[in-house]
C-alpha cells in the first residue's frame, strides 16, 4: 500500500507486467522540500540502515525556488520490513517540512477515465490497460454520451456511468461525477478528451490527481476545430499537451508535450489524423509517469524524472 496517500487496489491478471522482474517488488519513494546541505546523506543515509538497495536515483534542485526534488527507486532485502522504513523516515524528514511518500511499484492505481464523443484517447488507454502496460486499476468509464455512442468494445466489465448533462444542472451532474469518483477509491482521474469544462469547485477537488490532454501545444489554439485553426493559419507543426488540472481553464502545470511537423500539403484530414495520433501518445505518457511516481509539482510547474 501507499503511505502518505490513499491506499492502492488490488492487483489484476494482465496479459503481462508493466514492469521488470528485478524492479517489480521495489518501492518508489518521493519528496520535495527545500534544500539545504546533506538532504541526499539524510535519504540514502536511512534506506541503508533499513536495507534499501537504491535500484535508480533522480533528484533536481530548483535555484529559482530554492526547492529540492528526489525520486528514489529501491528495494529491501530479506527480512528487511517497510513498516520499520516508514517509521523511522519522519525522524529523517521531522525538521525539513519535507512532502514524502513511499509506494509500493506492485500496487496498482484505481483509475477512473472520463470520455465524451471522441473516443480515441480512450480506446488507446484501455487496450494499454488490458495487455497490461499500465500500472493502475481502471474502476470505471465515465461519459456524458452514452455507452453505445462511444463503440468501445474494450469497456468490457468495466463499470461504465453514464452522466449526461441537462440545461441548468451542471452543479447535480458534477456532484454525481463526484460522488462516483470518491466511492470508488479513485486516486487518478483521466480525462480522455472529455469535452466539457469543469467547475472550479469540481476542479480544485482533483487538484494534483487528474491529467487533462488538450489539442494543442500550450499555449495554442484553444476552442473548437483546433487542427483546422492550424491550417488556416499554415502552422508547421501540430502538437499535443497533457497537464494537471486546476481551477483555470488550460493553465494547470504542464506534464509532456509533443509535436509533429506537418506540410503545406496536408489537409484538415490529416492533420485530425495525425494529431489524434499525438494526443495518444502524449496522454499515455503522462498516465504513466503519474503512476509511476515520476511527477512532482513544483508550483505552476512540474518536475519529470
Amino acid at each position: 500500500m501507499a503511505y502518505g496517500g490513499p491506499s492502492s487496489p488490488t492487483a489484476s491478471a494482465f496479459a503481462r507486467e508493466p514492469y521488470p522482474a528485478r524492479t517489480r517488488h521495489a518501492y518508489a519513494l518521493t519528496l520535495s522540500c527545500d534544500d539545504e546541505p546533506g538532504l541526499v546523506a539524510a535519504v540514502t543515509g536511512t534506506l541503508a540502515r533499513h536495507g534499501g538497495n537504491i535500484l535508480e536515483a533522480q533528484q533536481f534542485d530548483d535555484l529559482d525556488s530554492g526547492r529540492f526534488f528526489m525520486r528514489v527507486l529501491f528495494e529491501l532485502g530479506q527480512g528487511a520490513g517497510v513498516q520499520d522504513l516508514i517509521r523511522d523516515f519522519p525522524q529523517t524528514v521531522a525538521a525539513r517540512h519535507m512532502h514524502w511518500r513511499i509506494r509500493a511499484r506492485s500496487e496498482r492505481r484505481r483509475v477512473m477515465i472520463l470520455a465524451s464523443a471522441q473516443n480515441h484517447c480512450l480506446a488507446d488507454l484501455l487496450y494499454r490497460y488490458r495487455v497490461g502496460e499500465m500500472n493502475m486499476e481502471v474502476v470505471g468509464v465515465l461519459s456524458n454520451h452514452p455507452r453505445d455512442a462511444l463503440d468501445i468494445p474494450l469497456i468490457g466489465d468495466i463499470p461504465f456511468h453514464h452522466l449526461p448533462i441537462e440545461p441548468g444542472q451542471r452543479d447535480r451532474q458534477e456532484a454525481r461525477m463526484m460522488r462516483l469518483i470518491e466511492d470508488a477509491g479513485t486516486e487518478l482521474v483521466v480525462l480522455a478528451r472529455y469535452m466539457q469544462i469543469l467547475s472550479d469547485g469540481f476542479a480544485a477537488q482533483l487538484e494534483g490527481r487528474c491529467i487533462n490532454i488538450h489539442h494543442s501545444f500550450l499555449p495554442g489554439f484553444k476552442g473548437a476545430r483546433p487542427y483546422h485553426q492550424a491550417y488556416d493559419r499554415g502552422v508547421k507543426m501540430i502538437g499535443a499537451t497533457a497537464h494537471y488540472v486546476t481551477a483555470d481553464l488550460d493553465e494547470g502545470p504542464i506534464i509532456i508535450q509533443e509535436v509533429e511537423p506537418i506540410s503545406h500539403a496536408d489537409t484538415p484530414d490529416e492533420l485530425v489524423r495525425k494529431g489524434r495520433d499525438i494526443e495518444r501518445r502524449v496522454l499515455a505518457r503522462a498516465v504513466r509517469h503519474h503512476l509511476d511516481d515520476r511527477i512532482l509539482l513544483n508550483g505552476r510547474k512540474t518536475v519529470v524524472f
